[in-house]
């Protein structure tokens, strides 16, 4: 296959990442009715969920922070014990927000901050979620939270009397969250400063079929994957799909094309691989010799072989990863998951004696009012 890895002057900046997701869910088979999972640089750090009922380590590098730091493993046990609790209660009173009764429904909320290690500016993230759907967000800017839908209007207006609430979080996103992110990638620098090109491939079921461009085994997963044309970057005629993991700690993702691969086209069209901090590109030609095909490659390996293991993960994986990982491409902070999360509505002195036992942003963002 031709590929050309070139040294180009446009590349990805290195913003680090520091993400929790806490998630909640009922009747979802053999799956945690709760889990928190804590991401940094898309690389899990820390887990906890309702069966272990303990906070653990993901990353060996852990245990050297651990050391400086020893009673973070029995604080952060003892803030998902009560976040538990939260987030079930939240659970039964989203469902009666929505008209909801049984069947399976999630509430997550994810929140956390980037880094930018080149210009040191930093910014935040906070949104929750209902059964996949958005339901507030934080603007991080103005520390105002701002509804998705009705049934969220109530939480908004509460949340944004609060000035207590508003400064903590300022002080949160600006401050503490953007401390903690630059001492983990400080302690995990070796793993998540390294860097892994992938293997890129060009797939196609059919010749009538989409062409696939699919890069696996890169590492950071900040990357760009995209179709050019005469040194043109393509939009129209384009699918992107999402950055997903693979079980060795890296990533894949890929891009398809809508077009039918003729002699005229051949050469004209290449895909592009760029990844985070990196000065170069992989390209990678469109051309018929390059492309893997049940129809052009008679008793090789089929591709839709190939396709399905790009794209499908087992289900326990798929729903773990969609719960709490699932990467968009784009700026905005909080756009690299969907979300779904926890509502808040009145419960009269419920879970009262939690408010305080762990200070925000963990407790009091998670607890309805």
């Amino acid at each position: 296959m031709c590929q050309i890895t070139c040294i180009s002057p446009y590349f990805l900046l290195v913003i680090h990442t520091l993400r929790y997701f806490r998630t909640a869910s009922t009747d979802i088979a053999g799956f945690p009715a709760y889990i928190e999972v804590g991401y940094v640089d898309g690389v899990e750090f820390t887990h906890y969920n309702s069966e272990s009922k303990k906070a653990e380590a993901k990353q060996d590098w852990m245990k050297s922070f651990a050391v400086d730091n020893p009673d973070y493993w029995e604080m952060e046990t003892q803030r998902n014990v009560v976040n538990e609790h939260v987030f079930l209660v939240n659970i039964g009173i989203a469902k009666e927000r929505f008209n909801h009764t049984g069947g399976v429904h999630i509430i997550q909320w994810m929140f956390g901050c980037e880094w930018n290690d080149e210009t040191n500016e930093t910014d935040g993230c906070n949104q929750h979620s209902y059964d996949g759907e958005d339901f507030i967000a934080l603007d991080t800017k103005t520390m105002t939270y701002v509804a998705a839908n009705p049934q969220a209007f109530i939480t908004t207006l509460k949340w944004n009397r609060d000035q207590d609430r508003k400064e903590y979080r300022k002080h949160y996103y600006t401050e503490m969250c953007p401390s903690l992110l630059r001492r983990l990638v400080n302690y995990g620098q070796k793993v998540l400063m390294r860097t892994e090109l992938p293997k890129v491939s060009l797939l196609q079921k059919t010749p009538s079929s989409p062409v696939t461009c699919h890069a696996s085994g890169f590492y950071p997963h900040m990357a760009d994957l995209f179709w050019r044309k005469d040194g043109e970057q393509l939009h129209e005629d384009v699918d992107s799909g999402q950055t997903l993991p693979n079980h060795d700690g890296t990533f894949q993702m890929m891009v398809d094309l809508r077009l039918e691969v003729t002699d005229e086209v051949e050469g004209q069209y290449e895909c592009v691989f760029q990844l985070a901090g990196v000065k170069g590109e992989i390209v990678t030609k469109l051309e018929k010799r390059n492309i893997l095909s049940n129809a052009r490659n008679e008793g090789e390996e089929p591709s839709s072989r190939i396709l399905v293991t790009a794209n499908v993960l087992s289900f326990t994986t798929c729903v773990l990863f969609c719960l709490v990982h699932g990467y968009k491409r784009s700026t905005h902070p909080c756009s690299n998951a969907r979300f779904v999360c926890c509502l808040k509505k009145k419960k009269k002195k419920k879970n009262e004696s939690f408010q305080n036992f762990f200070p925000p942003p963990m407790t009091l963002q998670t607890r309805c009012k």
